[in-house]
């Protein structure tokens, strides 16, 4: 399926139904950095067969919105980075270590106890599994190697960068084989590039860049976001603290969340050259935008960026949201797009 000008895409997440997951559990925590099982509804016996009929009801939503570039949902996963994490030799997750999120609460952590290695493919399936269900333009999401780093205790390699960059080793082996398997975008979720600017400029860039070494054939996405707004609320900053380093990563596009921070766009100038997956969707309202507010919102980033290099997307994951209400917020996306693809046709 060709795109249109503006394409609209997902950043990654979609609401997972309340008959597979005990939303209850999901919503009253940090997001998951080790396995939580207790999410899940189903019994282990059935999980599998109902993880794939929600990521059904997912695309079938998402294409029903009219969203040109889709992902599966991520329905299979208790958190956008703890599927592939824990998946991994050398992390630790039965033993975690705890520590104190800003918000003061107590979050479990995966202990990095030897070296990192990919024993087998974590996501490849998912990706053959969302073929098979669209004729879209498809899109698979991994954490970032900057991020997954973030997000653990390590007692083996006992230096950040070296961390990262074995990360980025096992990160590489995966996206290769999702290009292979013929997804159209690859994306490494960095949302943690915020919460440390100092350590993110010494090597972020180094380890993001080590994540998408050779892999070929494929769009390279890198989405960077403030937090879910569900955790964060309406205390989100107006500008990113690292953003125009990410000029020197190889990624083709880069996600920014903009609606809710009401974010300054004359930070675009500072990635020449990138496709800008830009968010106009607030994820912290509890009603659906109108079409016309998204195209109010995509007409002020065509100020910044010619419309060859714009895709409107939601600020980040709608995993947290009723699916009534991520349904009517896509669907007002693709409706206000479409007016402005209307006026520069």
């Amino acid at each position: 399926m060709d795109l249109p000008i503006l394409p609209t895409t997902v950043v990654g997440s979609y609401p997972q139904p309340d008959w597979l997951v005990n939303r209850s559990i999901l919503m009253g925590q940090n997001v998951p950095r080790i396995r939580r099982k207790e999410i899940w509804r189903p019994d282990e016996d059935v999980l599998e067969e109902a993880q794939n009929d929600a990521t059904i009801v997912a695309i079938r939503d998402v294409e029903r919105a009219g969203v040109d570039i889709i992902t599966d949902g991520e329905i299979r996963r208790e958190s956008y980075s703890n599927r592939f994490g824990s998946a991994l030799e050398g992390v630790d997750i039965d033993n975690p270590a705890e520590i104190v999120s800003h918000n003061g609460r107590k979050s479990l952590i995966p202990r990095i106890v030897s070296e990192i290695r990919r024993q087998r493919p974590i996501e490849l399936e998912d990706a053959r599994f969302l073929k098979s269900q669209t004729d879209r333009r498809t899109k698979i999401t991994l954490p970032g190697p900057f991020t997954l780093a973030q997000q653990c205790h390590d007692e083996f390699y006992k230096d950040p960068e070296a961390l990262a960059l074995a990360f980025a080793g096992v990160i590489n082996q995966e996206l290769k084989e999702l290009a292979q398997a013929g997804v159209d975008v690859v994306q490494l979720d960095e949302p943690w590039l915020r919460n440390n600017p100092d350590a993110a400029r010494r090597y972020a860039v180094k380890a993001i860049n080590r994540a998408f070494e050779g892999v070929a054939g494929v769009t390279k996405a890198l989405h960077l976001c403030f937090g879910y707004a569900h955790l964060m609320g309406g205390n989100k900053p107006s500008g990113y603290s690292f953003l125009p380093e990410l000029h020197d990563t190889v990624a083709d596009q880069i996600s920014i969340e903009a609606a809710q921070p009401k974010l300054d766009l004359a930070v675009l100038k500072d990635l020449p050259g990138k496709t800008i997956m830009l968010g106009v969707i607030d994820l912290n309202t509890k009603e659906a935008e109108s079409p016309e507010v998204v195209a109010q919102r995509v007409r002020h980033a065509l100020r910044y960026l010619p419309p060859e290099r714009l895709i409107p997307a939601p600020d980040c994951g709608m995993k947290y949201l009723g699916r009534d209400l991520a349904f009517s917020k896509l669907k007002a996306m693709v409706a206000g797009t479409a007016v402005v693809r209307r006026e520069i046709s």
